[in-house]
């Protein structure tokens, strides 16, 4: 075993650097030259003369980058990393099969767009003309480490990879079950939870109006509500460990903001355009930059691994970027059996649909070898069955699982657009997780645009659990793309989305923008943006830069207003800008303190998670002229607001001592918020070290612009300059962790340095050498 282990040991610190090589002959299945080149960050710009040959060098080229990631992602959708970890992976592989997206994909390649479906076959020629030229000491070293190799990469991977940001960014039930469980309270606090419309709305698109309450569809029992949660949470784990593992988890969907701004606010008179992702921290990161031309199309921007073209970025005539949306895609209803295993449909009983898998669980960590377990799926006719410890059994029905609902041929549309009516043409097409799509272009337009299929039901609007019985949830159609939210050249020449509610109460379809992001990222970009100055590249930096969180301040002020904790915090609070810099002391104190106080009234709601309470609750609860409407929020154990403060002021005090020491002087936010880029085998005994990131104190926060690890990835383009395109990742090209790309991008990202993304033929040959031409065999 100790020679096992030491083996191990030496392998994962003898990792090869993947060094660049002029190579001027090297013999492919492709129809004509094709020119790979590499500037200094590693990023490949890509030149053939058609696109067969183009992708099939964009795959060759990115899985000599990251074809460990890639691999690890088409595994995790398809429900296959148990093979790989075992059983600590199992219940994660199941909840993926429940999906059944290795299906689903297959179906959706026959769905495809030809010109689409081609370049996937392209691209996965590519990447297996790669793995061709790998031998058991040249595998990437996750491989090596895991005794595993690669399988051949088949046109359905990519399509199976798209059904991981659906999961992202586009799982909504646990939603519905929060609102079963506010069912339960009292009406005063389900109006607080339930309240959409505060005074920092940042409204794009019609106005607010008085709301006219939906009716409930479904009240769970005590008991059936409290074993939904539990399977729920159960769910949740599962969730965010597997999205996590591959850098696409999304904490309650608020995940991205952008902009875009006319001419007339710009320095030199251009639009300007920005974006910044935010997705769970990974190393190596989601994104991966690239530069693809053909005598008919040049590209720049990130793509995703086992993707081809670009998601992200510019052509030569436009930009686009994407935040989240975040609309009810998802529904839940409670089925009822007999027992003969049939379900309920009106008055007729039908029978289950049962799908059978066979996983393959590696049983040893020092040997690929593994056993087999069965796992069998049930569906009804409202989807997959997600049953619960009680013995219910609730199935939950999803856009994503359907097979004509497409993620990237949007994309491929796009990044041949040439103005905004094309750029709508394309968007007209996208399946995916819904997004908040902005334009800018060389003409001096600005353009935002709302793509995605959200679901009508036959009554309500999805936002409660339905009897599965009665056909009441049934989808009948979807919000028409032309009733989609939309803007071109607004008058103000200002468009921002940062996940917030987007549309009035007087918009025809509220499931678009009922489960939203707290507006606070919105009204910070927003109100800098209305500053008046004439911007440039440096501006929207420091905006993507920023950490004001507004919801923490307001707790600060409020404490300071009350009066209602020790002399030396109040000090501290009053002199406190809201800022959440990493030497800011005020910073963690406050926001430990909200902590405290939100846990404290969850508690004394028990069907109300502490996160809701600090997002609906929190932000008003402590200010003086709220008085009465908190007091019905106040925990039992308290005379009244002020008890609480001070009380959650020695709570908070004494859980920072326990963590960060004695010292108060060293109790920084920095200590809390801190660059964490975590790869999927950095935690493993003796060999993690070699993959690890740097850890260190940065600014921003969860509600801040500036989310800190989470920012995935920061452009900044300015149309018709397009070699000053600012792109960056956070830690680099390279999955390899002894490649001088592995990580050398992460001082630009942290600082906001700019790293320039040059695009036209000449700036391309400047900044970049010849690494590898393939050439027809």
């Amino acid at each position: 075993m100790k020679h096992i282990l030491s083996s191990v040991l030496l392998l994962a610190l003898t990792v090869s650097t993947s060094a660049q090589s002029v190579s001027v002959d090297v013999k492919a299945d492709v129809k004509a030259s094709v020119t790979v080149l590499r500037d200094t960050r590693g990023i490949p710009y890509i030149e053939a003369a058609s696109e067969d040959d183009l992708f099939f060098a964009q795959g060759y080229a990115m899985a000599s980058d990251r074809l460990w990631q890639m691999d690890l992602m088409r595994r995790v959708a398809r429900g296959e990393l148990a093979e790989y970890f075992g059983d600590r992976v199992l219940e994660e592989d199941k909840r993926w099969r429940r999906f059944g997206f290795s299906e689903l994909a297959e179906k959706g390649l026959a769905e495809l767009d030809p010109q689409l479906r081609r370049a996937i076959d392209s691209y996965a020629r590519g990447v297996n003309a790669y793995i061709a030229t790998l031998t058991p000491e040249t595998l990437p070293a996750e491989f090596r480490i895991l005794r595993v190799a690669p399988k051949e990469w088949r046109p359905s991977d990519t399509i199976v990879i798209g059904k991981i940001l659906a999961d992202a960014l586009s799982t909504t039930w646990r939603f519905d079950v929060a609102r079963e469980a506010i069912a339960k309270l009292e009406p005063a606090k389900q109006a607080d939870l339930l309240q959409r419309v505060t005074p920092w709305d940042v409204i794009l698109y019609g106005k607010d109006t008085p709301e006219t309450a939906q009716p409930g569809v479904e009240v769970l029992s005590d008991s059936q509500l409290d074993a939904l949660r539990e399977a729920g949470a159960s769910e949740d784990i599962l969730r965010e460990s597997s999205l996590s593992r591959v850098g696409m988890y999304a904490e309650g969907l608020a995940a991205s903001n952008n902009w875009v701004v006319s001419g007339k606010h710009t320095a030199d008179g251009r639009p300007m355009l920005a974006n910044d992702p935010h997705l769970a921290p990974q190393a190596p990161g989601i994104w991966y930059l690239v530069h693809l031309a053909t005598p008919d199309m040049r590209v720049a921007g990130v793509t995703f691994p086992g993707v081809p073209g670009v998601v992200l970025g510019h052509n030569e005539h436009i930009a686009w970027g994407a935040t989240n949306v975040g609309p009810d895609v998802q529904d839940l209803y409670r089925e009822e059996f007999n027992d003969k295993g049939e379900y309920k449909a009106g008055e007729s009983w039908l029978p289950v649909v049962r799908r059978k898998h066979i996983i393959k669980v590696r049983a040893n960590p020092l040997s690929p070898e593994t056993n087999d377990v069965e796992f069998e799926v049930e569906e009804t006719r409202n989807g997959v069955v997600i049953p619960t410890p009680d013995g219910g059994r609730y199935a939950l029905k999803w856009t994503a699982r359907d097979p004509r609902n497409q993620e990237f041929e949007a994309f491929f549309m796009a990044n041949r657009a040439k103005n905004w009516d094309e750029f709508r043409k394309a968007f007209s097409t996208y399946g995916g997780a819904t997004q908040n799509f902005i334009y800018a272009d060389t003409k001096g337009n600005i353009g935002w645009q709302t793509a995605g299929r959200i679901p009508l039901r036959r009554k309500g609007q999805g936002e409660r659990i339905y009897n599965g019985a009665t056909g009441e949830g049934d989808w009948t159609a979807m919000i028409p793309f032309e009733e989609m939210p939309r803007l071109y050249n607004p008058k103000g020449g200002i468009i921002m989305t940062a996940n917030q509610r987007i549309v009035g109460t007087d918009y025809k379809y509220q499931e678009l923008a009922r489960d939203t992001a707290m507006p606070w990222r919105a009204r910070r970009i927003m109100d800098l943006l209305k500053s008046g100055k004439k911007f440039t590249m440096d501006d929207f930096r420091d905006i993507q830069m920023d950490a004001y969180n507004y919801p923490v301040h307001f707790l600060a002020q409020d404490v300071v207003r009350r009066g209602a904790a020790s002399k030396e915090t109040i000090e501290l609070l009053k002199a406190w800008n809201g800022m959440m810099k990493a030497d800011s002391r005020a910073a963690l104190l406050a926001n430990e303190i909200r902590n405290v106080i939100s846990s404290k009234i969850a508690a004394d709601n028990r069907t109300v998670p502490a996160d809701i309470v600090r997002e609906k609750v929190m932000y008003w609860f402590l200010n003086p002229s709220a008085e009465a409407r908190a007091a019905k929020w106040l925990p039992k154990e308290f005379a009244d607001v002020d008890a609480l403060v001070r009380a959650a002021e020695r709570e908070a005090k004494e859980a920072l001592a326990k963590r960060y020491g004695g010292d108060e002087a060293q109790w920084t936010w920095g200590r809390a918020w801190q660059s964490r880029f975590t790869h999927p085998l950095a935690a493993a005994p003796l060999i993690g070290a070699a993959f690890a990131t740097p850890q260190v104190p940065i600014d921003g926060s969860g509600q801040s612009p500036n989310v800190g690890s989470a920012i995935s990835m920061q452009l900044i383009a300015s149309p018709g300059a397009w070699d000053s395109t600012r792109h960056v990742i956070p830690l680099g090209q390279s999955g390899d962790p002894k490649s001088p790309h592995w990580r050398d991008q992460f001082d630009s990202w942290r600082t906001g340095k700019p790293m320039v993304f040059p695009f036209s033929k000449e700036a391309v040959r400047e900044t970049s050498t010849v690494v590898m031409v393939f050439k027809p065999r």
